[in-house]
This record gives structure tokens, sequence and C-alpha cells, in this order.
């Protein structure tokens, strides 16, 4: 009755995802006595989901998540409220007023653009947020309030190593997509065939063509791959593998499959690339035609430092496939080859599929050395860890919504017990971080870049919507004019795009005020000039924000910075899909690292970092001496190189 009570007084709550954890929590909700929900979340559901998203049926395949899981609700609690949106959270609409209207908001969220984005808004709006994640067996959960806690910003974040399915296989544009997609090719066509690993464009991204114009190019691209059965004139469908095996492991076709075919068609896709700069397909006999005498020769140098032209990489992918293609005649009928990194033909298959990946999409290509190290692990969603969070969040819920708000706890999940043999650690709450460049009363920041080689769009797309995550920034130059940099007003500065921040006086010292109206938010921009940044590193991004502006005589390079901004940095995806399934990257020897660490947090009572538990992420938490750390980094055993969907 009690709890009943408290849920009722409260007009509406909002959850914001509807899959792993979105899932669970809308079930706890109800069943606690929550009256008032309304959920978000622009994904679909898919097969995949259904071992753990249990809300979901195969028959709702492809339907919204959150209308479908609203109905799924309302049939075990007919008398609950629910509205559903399909739709993104960081669309225009649901905007500051939208937030507004509830006592509380609850993230189920799978990636770091979206959770930026919900926590500003609450900041803005003044209202509780409990963030919320898991990986594996590790969870936790936190809650955000402004001027009483840190901010989900407050901490810095190391590089994003999550990314939806749908940037994988459709917009990629990291290296680390394509090393993906590449070791999802791999046992598509030599090792255990997985659903979840399909390397074909999705035509059910949300952001690709209509639906007609969709299923009439799905329906010709089907027929284009299908291969004749034993029938004449009988087409159907069949798995990469079995097309493979049709071709003989044809190198050739294959190219013209992976890097013609399927480019052409992710090409008709319109919407997709509106923009983003498109990709281009390759034609093996134009780069057989057209290569140079250095693509034809070894290079000089230790041979995984090289990074190989394109038609080097086509002669590595022949050369591997048809490697490979001799160990599984070897084998046997129906053997499977499992991938691994030190395996010289798998690793060359990968570093060839994925650098002619990267080319087609515009990315710098690596060196084998550098695939190598950046194919790491991916870890497993488990239905259980999901569930225990979502437990967790209701009832930091229940002590918000009661006025208790100084008994809220972050509370981690461990994977085995600390020494005082429990698997919940509780962690006080921290206090804001008085520089943080969200919820500090005046955000600044200083930037450390080129103006010379900085574009105003680069200023726009990678520092502040990528770096800073805002929506529709408005930039305007402190030069005693009001110059304005960026409007988010459609074609207002467009023409200032490709023109460089030098172009506008703008130099070291030079201060630029940033508005995004529809986070609320204003952030202040110190530029510090500099020619000196690494290979391919377009900016740093400094560790602590200037108490005032700098002269033009500071020195740059005597101020401790972290880097950020690396073309080749994990960046979340732009993609309006805010909330589709996850996949992790994680390092592989972190295993043992993780074990030890919660035994030696028990015994300290000095801060130490506590790793998100859903990308990775670090934040510094003051556990008590007796508390050990349960989000030490996810991880496992250097030989378990599994690729494997997450929440």
């Amino acid at each position: 009755v009690a709890l009943s009570k408290v849920c009722n007084i409260y007009r509406k709550v909002l959850v914001v995802g509807a899959g792993g954890i979105g899932c669970e929590l809308l079930k706890n909700l109800v069943l606690t006595g929550f009256k008032n929900i309304e959920v978000i979340d622009l994904d679909t559901i898919d097969v995949s989901n259904l071992n753990r998203q249990f809300l979901f049926q195969k028959k709702h395949v492809g339907k919204s998540k959150a209308q479908v899981a609203k109905e799924s609700v309302l049939q075990f609690c007919p008398t609950v409220n629910i509205t559903a949106y399909h739709d993104s959270i960081m669309n225009p609409d649901y905007n500051v007023e939208f937030f507004r209207n509830f006592m509380l908001v609850m993230n189920a969220l799978d990636n770091r653009a979206a959770r930026n984005h919900v926590n500003r808004m609450c900041l803005a709006a003044d209202i509780p947020l409990i963030e919320s994640g898991t990986a594996g067996y590790l969870g936790q959960v936190t809650v955000i309030k402004k001027g009483l806690t840190e901010c989900y910003e407050c901490q810095p974040k190391p590089t994003q190593k999550t990314f939806p399915g749908c940037t994988i296989r459709n917009t990629p544009s990291e290296p680390i997509h394509c090393i993906v997609w590449a070791k999802y090719l791999f046992n598509q066509l030599f090792g255990e065939e997985d659903a979840d690993q399909e390397v074909s464009p999705d035509t059910a991204d949300p952001e690709a063509a209509c639906e007609q114009q969709r299923l009439e190019i799905h329906e010709h691209h089907t027929a284009a791959r299908a291969t004749a059965s034993e029938n004449d004139g009988d087409i159907k469908r069949v798995s990469t593998k079995d097309w493979a095996r049709s071709t003989g492991y044809d190198a050739v076709k294959l190219f013209h499959k992976l890097f013609k075919d399927d480019i052409m068609y992710l090409l008709t896709m319109d919407k997709l690339w509106k923009t983003r700069k498109a990709p281009t397909p390759l034609v093996w006999q134009q780069l057989e035609d057209s290569a140079s005498p250095q693509e034809l020769s070894a290079g000089s140098g230790l041979k995984d430092q090289q990074v190989l032209g394109v038609w080097g990489l086509c002669q590595l992918f022949q050369h591997s496939v048809e490697t490979l293609r001799s160990q599984l005649q070897e084998m046997g009928e129906g053997a499977e080859l499992v991938w691994d990194k030190d395996d010289p033909p798998a690793m060359d298959f990968v570093t060839a599929a994925a650098n002619l990946r990267m080319h087609i999409f515009s990315m710098n290509t690596k060196s084998r050395f550098d695939v190598k190290s950046m194919a790491g692990n991916i870890i497993p969603a488990i239905a259980t860890t999901n569930a225990v969070i979502a437990g967790l969040i209701v009832l930091e819920g229940l002590k918000i919504l009661s006025g208790e708000l100084e008994s809220c706890r972050t509370i981690f999940l461990n994977k085995c017990p600390n020494l005082r043999k429990k698997l919940l650690v509780p962690c006080i709450l921290d206090p804001p971080i008085a520089n943080c460049y969200v919820c500090a009363s005046k955000p600044e920041v200083m930037v450390k870049l080129n103006v010379h080689k900085t574009t105003v769009l680069s200023l726009q797309d990678r520092i502040l919507k990528e770096r800073f995550g805002m929506v529709a920034p408005d930039v305007q130059i402190e030069d005693g004019k009001g110059t304005i940099l960026i409007s988010s007003e459609e074609g207002e500065t467009e023409t200032n795009n490709s023109k460089f921040l030098a172009d506008f006086g703008i130099r070291n010292g030079s201060r630029l005020q940033v508005d995004d109206f529809l986070q609320d938010y204003t952030l202040l921009v110190n530029v510090l000039h500099t020619e000196e940044l690494e290979r391919d590193v377009e900016f740093e991004v400094v560790g602590e924000a200037p108490d005032k502006a700098p002269s033009p005589q500071t020195t740059p390079e005597e101020v401790n910075s972290v880097t950020n901004g690396n073309k080749d940095s994990a960046q979340p995806s732009t993609s309006s899909k805010a909330e589709d399934d996850d996949i992790m990257i994680v390092d592989s020897e972190e295993e043992n690292e993780g074990a030890s660490s919660s035994t030696a947090a028990a015994t300290s009572g000095t801060k130490r970092k506590h790793s998100d538990a859903e990308t990775g992420e670090t934040s510094t938490k003051r556990p008590r001496t007796d508390q050990s750390s349960a989000a030490a980094a996810p991880t496992d055993d250097d030989d378990d190189d599994d690729i494997i969907t997450l929440d």
C-alpha cells in the first residue's frame, strides 16, 4: 500500500530505451505500482533480441520495441497508462518542456551520444535522472540530480567502444566498425554462422529509403545474390557461406559481391547519404589496371607495420581467401574455422577486408599491426544482469519519489563477491565537479587545434557535435562584433563550412560562445592554436577549463592535455537511431586484472576509478574501505575472441 501510494502521487515517469534493461524495467515499474509511464525507443525488434528481451516474441520481429513493449505490459497490467514513442530521444520535439512533464527519468540506453543528451535535458529541466548500464555479468546504477550529484559528463570518458549494428553494416565511420564487420565476415564465410553477425546491408535501417522503395530494392538485390537450385530456373535465397561455396570461394567473385554489389545497394538508400559522404564501390579489374609499381612491390620495413595500397589489399584478400579455402578443404565436409588473431591467414583476411571497407568509406587504412591490436573481444548480453539492474533502478526511483534523495547510491554489480561476500556494492554519490563543461554554472573548455587547418564544418561536426555532444549548435565569435560563425538555422551559414577558422580572425586566445537551444546549454570554447598536433589528430581538449581566456603569448604545448578528436577514435554514431543494440569491444588482457582489482579495492581507502559497466568508461568514485570495485573492466581471456551482441 505504501509503495502504491508513493507511485500514484506523482504524475509521470519516462523510460528511455525498451531493450534489454528497458523490458525488465517496464515490467518492474507496473508491478511495483507505477500508473503513468511513457517509453521511447527508436529501435525495432530483431530475432537476436528474443533471448533476453522477454516482452517480445517471434511474431513481433520488425515491429517497434516501444509499441510492442507497451502492448505486452498491458496484457498483464491493463490498468496502467502507458504512452509509447517509436522515435529518437534526440529528436528536437522532445525538448526541455517535454522533460519537465516528468517527475523522474530512467535511462535504459546503450550509447554515449544518447546518454549525454538525456543528461543535459534533465539538467536543463531540473529533473532527477537514473542512469544504468550492463556488460556481461557487470552492471551499475547511479542517480543524477542537478546541483547535488555528478552529472553523467562530470568525469572524462575514454574512447567510445560501443557501436550500433546498423552502423557496422550500413554506415561505418571509424576503422573499428570495419574491423568488426571483417570479423563477422570471417565467421559468415569460414566459421560458425550467426544471425547476429550479418554483414549484408541492413534493409531495416530507419534512416534508409522509404519502406516501399526498400522492399523493391531488397527484392531485386536478393534475386541478384541468389543461386539456382537443382531445378533449373528455380531461384532461392541462400546463406553467405553456401553462396561462397557455390563459387568455389572465388576471391574475385567474393570481392565484387562485398565491395561492389553491396556498396552499390547501399547507395540506393538515399537518406543515408544526405549528411554523410557516400561510399565508393570498387571494381577488381579497374584496380588491377591502375595499380602503381609501388603497390605491386613488397614494400620496405616490417610486414606488419606496412600500410598497403588498395591493390596490395586486393592481393592480400585473394591470397588469404585461397589459403582459408584450402584449410577448409583439408578439414573435410562441414568443417568450420575459428578466428584467431594469432592465425596468419585469418589475420590477413580481416586486415584486407577491413581496410578495403575503410577505403570505400573514405577512412585512412591501417597496418596489420594496428588492425590486430584493435580486433578485441565483444561482451555478451546476459538477461539476469539486466534483471538485477532494472530492479535496482526501481529501488533508487522509489527513494527519489519518497523525497529521500540523500539515501540514493551508485550501485555496482560485481561478477564475483568481494571480501565481504557481496555482489552489490553501493557508493555514496559524489558532488558535481566544479569545472565540468556541462553542469558547471558557467561551462568552459579549452580546445587545442590548428586554426589554419580546421574548417568550420570540422568545428561543428567533429568537435561540437561528436566530442561535446551537441545537437544543433550556434557559434558566435567573441570579437566585439558578435560574428556568427555557425547557425543552426538551415542555410544561414553553410557558405562558411569549407572555410578555415583563421579566415574569420580566430587565433590563439580567441573565445567562441556556443549555444544549443534544444539542450538549453551554453559552452564557452577557448581556442589554443598549435601546429604540433600528432598525426591524424585534429584537435585536443585540455584537461582543465581555464579561469580566463589565454593570452596570445600562451604556449599551448605547456598545458597538460588529453588527446581527443583523432579521426580514428571511436565516437558514437551520428545516426538518429539512438537506441540500437550495441556491440562492445574490450581489450583481451583485462580479465585477470579485473579479478584482482576487487581484492585490492577492498583493503584500500583511496579513490579509485570504476568502469562504466555499459561502455567500459571510467569514472572516479569513493568506495568505503570494505567495498570492492564493482565495475572493473569486463573482459575475457586472451584466446576468447567471440563477437556477441550487447544491450
